[in-house]
């Protein structure tokens, strides 16, 4: 793969991390954090006998990666509150539609991370499925495409090789992760302009007591104004009420 670019130099928020130096064939056993607070590792450092490096680590939550043939083997350990779950059934196959749960996983990171937790994905061997899942949460959150996030959390975790139908889908998902970025962005830019829009429209009249206009047959009817004039008036506050009132 080469060497990895400073991926600070190039992406904005990307983490400067340190990155797996020697790698070797027995590392493939433990769990790496690829960036601050994301753990990616096999199902053995999820199991009960691998309890006190949860905690050593500080993991709070954990993705559950497996298919429904293995889960009678794989699956969550702990039933107490000190672990938070989430369990998904993928099978390791290029046909599988792994896409469908990135941005229920992304959701659960970022949940987790914005408590203070620390998340661990596995699958079984920590190498396709959970990968994928890692890949495409490093894209997303750093505006990578495939290939550059493939890099980073490789050289953090050596070993990982999603099969070829999954990284067909997080190229796949690059478009569809920044088309929903530019909605939203867009969505919040247009909340902000008629925010904006309303308090210009506050500092050249005080809303609050624009009243609605009077009808002409009341007695507050300014009779000594001229029908043009009272007329044009009119409108121009009946508008202002009903901005107030929408």
């Amino acid at each position: 793969m080469g060497d990895l670019i400073d991926m600070t130099s190039v992406y904005n928020n990307v983490p400067h991390y340190p990155t797996t130096v020697g790698w070797q064939y027995s590392m493939r056993r433990n769990m790496q954090e690829i960036i601050p607070g994301l753990f990616l590792g096999p199902y053995s450092v999820a199991q009960k006998n691998s309890h006190s490096i949860l905690v050593e680590h500080g993991i709070t939550h954990i993705v559950c990666v497996r298919q429904s043939l293995e889960a009678q083997y794989i699956k969550p350990q702990f039933a107490d509150s000190t672990i938070i779950y989430l369990t998904l059934e993928i099978a390791d196959l290029a046909t599988e539609s792994i896409i469908s749960h990135f941005p229920k996983v992304r959701q659960f990171i970022d949940e987790a991370l914005g408590k203070n937790g620390k998340v661990l994905i596995h699958g079984n061997n920590g190498i396709s499925r959970s990968a994928t899942l890692v890949l495409a949460y490093v894209m997303e959150k750093f505006g990578l495409n495939c290939k550059d996030a493939y890099k980073f959390v490789k050289d953090r975790r050596a070993c990982i090789k999603p099969n070829e139908g999954f990284v067909a889908q997080l190229v796949e998902y690059e478009p569809i992760y920044r088309a929903r970025q530019s909605l939203e962005q867009g969505a919040s830019s247009g909340t902000h302009r008629q925010k904006r829009k309303s308090e210009q429209l506050s500092e050249i009249v005080d809303i609050d007591l624009i009243q609605p206009p009077p009808s002409p047959s009341t007695d507050n009817y300014q009779t000594d104004c001229r029908p043009e004039e009272v007329h044009d008036i009119s409108n121009h506050f009946y508008r202002l009420w009903l901005l107030k009132s929408s």
